[in-house]
């Protein structure tokens, strides 16, 4: 359902260039008519504006039980960052993030995480752009689990592609949670976007190409 809070994210995020309609290529190597990459956000006022967004998400989806929050290089970083401030500024939850380097670092602290240093017992959430194939979830949950014995218990991602992954009449979300036992939420979904788009004549030449994408390789409830 096409609720005014993902009606007021998903114009947030065309505002703000970061989803984008045209013809691209995901990560996954399909052929898509939209595309979200929050590498585009670039000012202060957008980057507030979404930690609130997911702040909200977290807050809906755990109610702050949880002990720390972990963002992926690179994008995950700034949402992480974002995110555990409006946390803080929004809902008086005053809780520990950390990133990874792409490369470990060999002088000074060493290692290959910033920021808090995960303990034994910890619940770690993981805040990301979006999942497609799920390549970067499985890229993720080694570095977790090999910095402490932690549960990662959740993922907050901004749009659910909804997409196939590597099993046929699985979504990558679905693999997810079947191999890590993590509960993934999207602020929104392709179909939020897709009924976004239909209440507008501008974007009827787009329903189509969203249309043939969503049925070759979306699976939605």
């Amino acid at each position: 359902m096409l609720t005014t809070k993902k009606k007021e994210f998903i114009e947030f995020m065309m505002h703000s260039d970061v989803l984008r309609f045209g013809d691209f290529v995901t990560k996954s190597g399909r052929n898509t008519p939209y595309f979200v990459n929050t590498g585009n956000y670039r000012t202060g006022r957008q980057i507030a504006e979404l930690g609130k967004f997911y702040a909200a998400l977290v807050m809906k989806k755990t109610g702050g039980e949880f002990d720390c929050m972990f963002g992926p290089a690179y994008k995950g970083i700034p949402l992480a960052a974002s995110a555990a401030a409006s946390l803080y500024n929004e809902y008086g939850q005053d809780k520990p993030y950390f990133f990874n380097r792409k490369e470990e670092k060999d002088h000074g602290e060493g290692g290959s995480l910033v920021g808090y240093k995960p303990k034994d017992g910890d619940r770690v959430i993981v805040i990301e752009d979006v999942i497609t194939a799920g390549t970067a979830v499985r890229e993720t949950m080694p570095i977790l689990l090999g910095a402490a014995d932690v549960s990662v218990t959740d993922m907050f991602i901004s749009v659910n592609r909804c997409e196939v992954g590597t099993t046929e009449g699985k979504t990558a979300i679905m693999e997810v949670g079947e191999e890590y036992g993590i509960n993934v939420h999207a602020i929104v979904s392709v179909a939020d976007i897709y009924e976004y788009l239909k209440q507008s004549d501008k974007y009827a030449d787009m329903l189509p190409k969203m249309k043939e994408y969503m049925d070759k390789y979306c699976i939605l409830d």
